[in-house]
């Protein structure tokens, strides 16, 4: 890691079947050791899964389920004069994506489901809806955020 200068931030490549930075980002959350075609048979399978319900089009209950998911606000560590403060910052734009996508993937495999694919999509779907674990969590940060206003004025 070089200590001149920061390394160049690289932006994700779209998907090759909906041409979204955010399906592609899901999809490369989703891989687990290099395996990208069984990241892309889980993620397609579960928009395909959310297409076959109806309502509405997959690309938009995804969306729907990263904006319910983006937390705004966080808490971070701030150590001052022996005393450790939950300090609430803002969370910049493409941390509160990752955060999003993060949770969102971790509730889904924690989830009971018989596969992957329906796990998934039933949390895409309920994020979309403003429910589910990922939108709790994102309450609960914010929450937390809230309770410690009284430090805000901590933020370095």
């Amino acid at each position: 890691m070089s200590r001149r200068n920061r390394a160049a931030r690289r932006e994700t490549p779209p998907d090759a079947r909906y041409h979204e930075v955010i399906v592609g980002k899901l999809i490369n959350k989703l891989m687990k050791d290099g395996k990208k075609s069984k990241a892309e048979k889980i993620c397609y399978g579960a928009l395909e899964t959310i297409e076959g319900r109806g309502a509405q089009s997959p690309l938009t209950v995804l969306s729907e389920a990263v904006r319910n998911t983006t937390p705004q606000l966080a808490v971070k560590s701030r150590r001052i004069g022996g005393a450790t403060y939950q300090v609430p910052v803002e969370v910049p734009q493409d941390k509160g994506l990752a955060l999003a996508i993060r949770w969102l993937l971790s509730s889904a495999r924690a989830r009971q489901g018989k596969s992957m694919i329906e796990k998934l999509a039933g949390e895409l779907s309920d994020a979309s809806k403003g429910q589910g674990t990922a939108v709790k969590r994102r309450d609960d940060t914010h929450r937390m955020a809230e309770a410690n206003r009284a430090f805000a004025h901590y933020r370095w």
